[in-house]
């Protein structure tokens, strides 16, 4: 982010009002100001709510407001669904395992989460976010996209400061703070989102993205994991300045059609609108064993279950997937994920359960596995699935 200077404009995060400099806000005199050389010329923004789950339950006693508060199920198999930033200085994070989090902060209050409840705060956000723009994109409960265009916001004002209301409102109205993040697009308004947290008000601009970007890891890159990470880094390329040093035909010929996207994002291109209506990728569903299984059997027999659920998720949903997807977690917590794709769509319990099974056989060989789970993904209409052949049978049977 550029540095605030005298002459960028800036945005009160108290009352909304537009000034020049730094300094406090001449409307109401607080010190909480955001401001940027390009403060009123993007439109982008990603609000990210700080540690949800534990910011609802702290809100809802007041007695946990200093103490380290970790939502998730104790004992067993448990993991960390979210830690409050208190809880956060001792080292648990989200996805880690409950006894290793308590090991760390033996102290902290451990709560089972409360979905109902959250789903409706969520609700309750959402309804803010659609007063100030139709163009709304949720990721999860706790994060959105917002498009605060001019002709397509609802308030003729700049975005800064509806964002800077909309943050003050979700404050006093719903009593939990969330973090913002303003760019030109997607890809930089999330990672602004993340500068500055809790409760931050962060802006990245066009003409300081390709400088901002060029010391980070390629693992801040949108579509970069670890396993892409690590080919990377056995290319000598650790860092988005060495990426932003390729032409873009090496990018295609390295990577692909995902290296042609590749190349416009380093240098802070991202072409993705915000999309109100972004379907589901997958359907799944998962289950963490009381004790780690070894059997190959025992492990296709709690697959069935798993099956039938993602059946009747899809039946729900009129939805149907062209490809399988297995999950096992070992024992020592490595994630292993297989695919298969299938000839049709299907939307059946038999069907999903067969590939499943053959993906396991592959997998299951002695070692110790704690969770497995099984899903659809490349999801279509449901009328699409399961056609049938000449003779009545189904394709992928």
């Amino acid at each position: 982010m550029e540095a605030h200077d005298d002459q960028s404009p800036a945005v009160c995060r108290e009352c909304g009002a537009l000034g020049v400099g730094a300094g406090a806000c001449p409307a109401c005199g607080s010190e909480r100001r955001a401001g940027h050389a390009e403060l009123l010329d993007l439109s982008i923004a990603h609000i990210d709510c700080d540690a949800f789950y534990a910011s609802v339950e702290k809100r809802d006693n007041p007695a946990l407001a200093d103490k380290p508060v970790i939502i998730g199920h104790a004992g067993g198999r448990g993991v960390v669904t979210t830690a409050c930033y208190v809880a956060r200085r001792f080292g648990p994070r989200s996805a880690m395992p409950m006894f290793k989090a308590l090991e760390l902060c033996p102290s902290a209050v451990v709560i089972p989460p409360d979905m109902a409840k959250y789903k409706q705060v969520s609700a309750d956000i959402r309804a803010l976010f659609d007063k100030a723009s139709p163009l709304v994109e949720p990721l999860s409960l706790d994060e959105a996209y917002l498009d605060l265009s001019p002709g397509v916001r609802r308030v003729e004002r700049p975005a800064a400061v509806l964002l800077a209301r909309l943050a003050r409102a979700i404050r006093r109205e719903v009593g939990i703070t969330v973090s913002v993040g303003l760019s030109y697009n997607k890809f930089l308004a999330k990672m602004a989102s993340d500068l500055d947290k809790p409760d931050g008000f962060s802006v990245i601009g066009r003409r300081e993205a390709a400088r901002f970007l060029a010391p980070r890891p390629v693992t801040a890159l949108f579509g970069i994991g670890q396993a892409t990470a690590a080919r990377m880094a056995a290319q000598g390329i650790t860092t988005i300045a060495q990426l932003q040093s390729l032409p873009e035909a090496e990018f295609v010929a390295r990577w692909g059609r995902f290296g042609r996207r590749l190349a416009g994002m380093v240098h802070g291109i991202d072409l993705r609108p915000v999309n109100p209506d972004r379907p589901a990728k997958s359907v799944s569903t998962e289950t963490t064993f009381a004790r780690d299984i070894r059997d190959g059997k025992a492990l296709a027999e709690a697959l069935a279950p798993l099956a039938e659920g993602v059946a009747r998720r899809l039946d729900r949903a009129r939805l149907a997937g062209r490809t399988v997807v297995l999950k096992l977690k070992t024992a020592d917590f490595r994630v292993i994920t297989r695919h298969h794709r299938l000839t049709d769509p299907t939307g059946r319990a038999e069907t999903i359960l067969r590939a499943g099974r053959a993906l396991l056989g592959r997998q299951a060989d002695g070692r110790a596995f704690r969770l497995l789970g099984i899903g659809v993904a490349d999801l279509c209409p449901a009328e699409e699935a399961d056609p049938p052949d000449l003779f009545g049978r189904n394709h992928n049977l």
